[in-house]
């Protein structure tokens, strides 16, 4: 590889592969697939996509498809995108082991939604706010490891 591995369009991005928790692993060794950068999809889509990637185990990648949103779609929804994007990360910090900056994150995501109006695709915000602060909570107090997969919110809060 090039000192530098570029994208299609001479940006800087690394070509090496991933783990399902976003972390990059030596080249030329199996990964998951990245999440396409840019790519449009209505609100009720993004939830669909992110779910599907939470329930997976994957909160990275499905931070990638909220930050999609938070870019391209309305200007009045970019508080929910961004905030769901920084629950996601906050989730693959907690699982990645990273419990002051998964803490960190899950509340400031939890903050970023709490109290929103306006279109929400189903998502149960108050839900997703109470589970944000008590798996920081846990994470803070040092519980035992955080399962991304068996830790994953359901957005339309049935779980």
């Amino acid at each position: 590889m090039n000192a530098r591995d570029r994208d299609v369009e001479g940006r800087a991005r690394s070509a090496r592969p991933r783990d399902g928790l976003g972390r990059p692993l030596p080249y030329g060794v199996p990964g998951v697939e990245r999440q396409p950068e840019g790519v449009v999809r209505s609100g009720v889509e993004t939830v669909r996509e992110a779910q599907r990637l939470l329930d997976a185990g994957m909160p990275f990648h499905a931070h990638e498809v909220f930050e999609d949103a938070w870019k391209s779609g309305p200007e009045g929804e970019a508080p929910l995108w961004r905030g769901l994007a920084q629950l996601a990360v906050g989730l693959t910090h907690s699982a990645r082991g990273n419990s002051v900056g998964g803490a960190r994150l899950l509340r400031r995501g939890a903050a970023g939604v709490e109290g929103l109006r306006g279109e929400t695709y189903g998502i149960d915000l108050p839900g997703l706010v109470r589970w944000a602060r008590e798996l920081a909570g846990r994470v803070e107090a040092g519980g035992p490891a955080v399962d991304a997969a068996r830790e994953a919110p359901r957005l339309g809060g049935d779980g």
